[in-house]
């Protein structure tokens, strides 16, 4: 693990495989670290440079606890990939992550070869209901919602199947930072990305879980509807968390999404 400071905010970050290969940049969901892609990297089978990181509040990156944007969320990573010298990447990112990858790739095409948009949403409402959980976590901490969280995040019966992956997952949320969440909780809450979608032109691949409660199928339909070069595919049985859930099917659509970009 390595850290590197973007306009005074570090970031933890990992970039690793070999040199000269594409690079491939994941950016994670709300509440969770660079660790939820270990599962899904096997797929790539060493072909490709990855970068993973935490997103600002997350993990092992710092927290700037002021009102923040999904604009400036990309605009972290878009600094990270400029502190590492890499000009261009195949963009991935899961929920909150994905928000982010809509962003960059709308506002900056020429830095982007590839967007993977993973269990998404360009818009999700309610304001309100974003506000309330950032007050909630604020005032008790993220073990406040872990429970609710992961009824959404996994099907029926994966924890079950693999309890290992879920304490993961909940280890890491209940460590999340308090304010960084509910800093992420906001800018969710006034994100709409909808009139940005038609200036992402590059290649874009939008995987979505049949069995999502938080951003189900229609949302993924709603991105493609704006973005010229979507292709949609719906998972089943997986629901928001699909890339842990689903690492082998993700990755194989993911790698054979990348192969025929380079």
């Amino acid at each position: 693990m390595a850290e590197i400071a973007v306009d005074g905010l570090v970031l933890r970050y990992v970039l690793e495989g070999p040199e000269g290969a594409p690079v491939v940049a994941f950016s994670n969901s709300l509440g969770t670290t660079l660790e939820m892609w270990d599962v899904l990297l096997p797929a790539l089978g060493g072909a490709y440079r990855t970068l993973r990181y935490d997103t600002r509040g997350h993990g092992g990156s710092a927290t700037l606890d002021r009102p923040t944007e999904v604009a400036d969320l990309a605009g972290d990573l878009a600094g990270l990939m400029d502190a590492l010298g890499l000009h261009r990447a195949h963009l991935v990112g899961l929920s909150l992550g994905g928000m982010t990858v809509q962003d960059l790739a709308s506002r900056m095409p020429e830095r982007v070869a590839s967007a993977t948009l993973m269990a998404t949403a360009a818009v999700l409402p309610s304001p309100a209901t974003w506000e309330e959980r950032a007050r909630t976590v604020r005032a008790q901490g993220t073990a406040a919602v872990v429970e609710a969280t992961l009824g959404r995040w996994f099907t029926p019966g994966f924890a079950e199947r693999e309890p290992g992956a879920v304490r993961a997952i909940r280890d890491r949320f209940t460590a999340c930072d308090a304010a960084g969440y509910a800093v992420c909780c906001g800018a969710i809450g006034r994100m709409d990305l909808r009139p940005r979608l038609s200036g992402l032109t590059a290649p874009t691949l939008v995987i979505a879980g049949r069995d999502d409660p938080s951003t189900p199928p229609a949302m993924a339909e709603e991105i493609c509807t704006h973005v010229p070069q979507a292709e949609l595919v719906v998972l089943p049985r997986a629901a928001h968390l699909l890339a842990v859930e689903r690492p082998e099917a993700t990755g194989a659509y993911l790698r054979a999404f990348l192969d025929r970009q380079v």
